[in-house]
């Protein structure tokens, strides 16, 4: 777990999110330089605004696979859900992402849509939701999701997603009540705990100067379920 999601500094959290882009960039998972970052600033940036400019908010079968390509270069590379996304139609997925919108507030029936789609599960109808609503959900990343108490081991389901998207909503509340900014959001706590999450791991050492469980800090524990370990199968996350 990671002490940032226990820490109630927004502070401390801007430091952290002010850093996001480095760790992107120094981040050497792959070996095609540059790669990730293009990707992640077409997610991060592009993706949302064309999302939002649709009277309709959806997303394009193309749309859909640049994505998939970004999260599995983000994260655990699965070659064989970059194939099956791919063997949607266009018709369909405009359709399904479509609905999915219009569902929300209901993230989970959103979610479920999405899931109807090949190659689509979870996270990557999380990732999708996260691009067009992010007050509402935040991308289902592995590092974000060992960051929280309470979410080990990893599950890609439905019902793994509510219990972590509800506590990132809850602290996304906590830090607004203290923050004048008030713009926290769910899929804004992603990025931080993937930045602090992948500059730990990969020894980047670009937060280093970020004390997130000082004395100084004031810092609480939320109050979080286990989960249970899944039956092993093909994943489409």
């Amino acid at each position: 777990m990671s002490a940032l999601f226990s820490c109630e500094e927004p502070a401390t959290w801007m430091r952290v999110y002010e850093k996001y882009w480095d760790v992107v960039e120094a981040k050497t998972k792959d070996r095609k330089p540059g790669k990730l970052l293009k990707l992640d600033k077409w997610y991060q940036e592009d993706l949302p605004t064309l999302i939002s400019s649709r009277s309709d908010k959806h997303i394009t079968l193309s749309e859909l696979v640049k994505l998939m390509e970004w999260k599995l270069t983000r994260g655990k590379f699965r070659p064989r859900l970059q194939q099956l996304v791919a063997s949607n139609s266009e018709d369909i997925v405009e359709k399904c992402s479509r609905k999915a919108f219009s569902l929300l507030p209901d993230v989970q029936a959103a979610i479920a849509e999405l899931s109807s789609l090949k190659g689509v599960g979870p996270a990557t109808a999380s990732a999708v939701l996260a691009a067009g609503a992010p007050e509402l959900a935040a991308f289902m990343s592995d590092e974000a999701m060992e960051s929280v108490p309470g979410l080990k081991p990893i599950q890609y389901t439905a019902k793994h997603y509510a219990l972590y998207l509800d506590k990132m909503v809850a602290w996304s509340e906590k830090l607004n009540k203290v923050d004048p900014q008030q713009d926290w959001t769910p899929q804004k706590l992603e990025l931080c705990l993937w930045a602090m999450t992948i500059d730990t791991r990969q020894h980047l050492q670009l937060l280093n100067d970020i004390n997130v469980s000082g004395t100084n800090k004031k810092t609480t524990t939320l109050d979080l379920n286990t989960g249970h370990r899944p039956a092993k199968k093909l994943k489409t996350v």
